[in-house]
């Protein structure tokens, strides 16, 4: 653990992991813009590491249109996805869905494909964390940095990555509690999306799947269904993945206390006090 990062308070380096919906993001935009150099890595993915993937894949889909494809044939019109912070819709499109193609879904080569690509891209992204921290710093003058990791970040299988990212960061652990998640399944199985998969554990998924729908194959997979049937399986196995990265780089913050943080000098003290306890 690198507590030096977090307890030089002229130049504090922070970086916050766990499931999505935990409540990173909005622990992050607590703390001052003026003073803050927030780094995202799904933003990085979606902007720098698949950027062009994701726009051919939204060219594709216009070229279905032949008063669009007539227009981007002759160069008169552009199409490129609309990344922020708090959108990332496009990343989950291309990410996409295993499964019928005649519901929407894709074959499982392709599906594991631009999973591949995605590994790889947030592979990029934690590796350019360094780069960043001397950015803000030399560039822009912020003082401190924090980084906000994918909510795949455990299925990277990378430990050398994690170690870069440690070097360089207090790692924070946002550990959802059993209420919670309760809630983030609920929200799961009302609104499936697409999420990112180990290949190991989706080619068991999908027989589990199979064998308990009585279905032949992927083939026969209906894409939604199956992103809500999967989703407490993927909680299970990425909380265990979660708390080895914890236990080996960082500390672990409840969900249950970062609720009620509501300001930047609330949220900095819990990470000090608990520094003392687990660091």
């Amino acid at each position: 653990m690198q507590a030096q990062h977090f307890s030089d308070k002229s130049h504090q380096r922070i970086a916050l992991m766990g499931m999505s919906g935990v409540g990173k993001t909005t622990l992050s935009n607590l703390l001052p813009k003026t003073e803050w150099f927030h780094y995202s890595i799904d933003y990085r993915i979606g902007t720098r590491y698949l950027h062009e993937e994701i726009s051919d894949l939204l060219k594709i889909e216009a070229m279905k249109s032949p008063a669009l494809a007539k227009l981007l044939r002759s160069d008169s019109a552009f199409i490129a996805p609309n990344i922020t912070l708090d959108n990332l819709n496009a990343i989950s499109m291309f990410i996409s869905m295993v499964g019928a193609l005649d519901k929407g879904g894709l074959p499982l080569d392709e599906f594991l494909a631009r999973l591949d690509a995605h590994r790889s891209a947030e592979i990029n992204a934690m590796m350019d964390t360094k780069a960043f921290i001397d950015r803000a710093t030399h560039i822009y003058g912020y003082p401190h940095f924090i980084c906000d990791f994918s909510g795949s970040v455990c299925e990277l299988d990378a430990p050398d990555v994690i170690d870069a990212v440690a070097k360089d960061c207090l790692l924070i652990y946002i550990k959802a509690t059993d209420n919670m998640m309760s809630t983030l399944i609920d929200r799961a199985q009302k609104y499936p999306k697409p999420l990112y998969y180990q290949a190991d554990f989706l080619h068991t998924a999908i027989k589990e799947y199979c064998t308990e729908q009585s279905l032949n194959g992927w083939q026969e997979i209906d894409p939604n269904h199956f992103a809500v049937w999967v989703f407490p399986h993927l909680v299970k196995h990425r909380l265990v993945r979660y708390d080895a990265i914890a236990a080996q780089h960082g500390i672990t913050l409840s969900a249950e206390e970062t609720l009620n943080i509501h300001s930047a000098e609330a949220f900095l003290d819990l990470i000090d006090r608990t520094l003392r306890t687990q660091g």
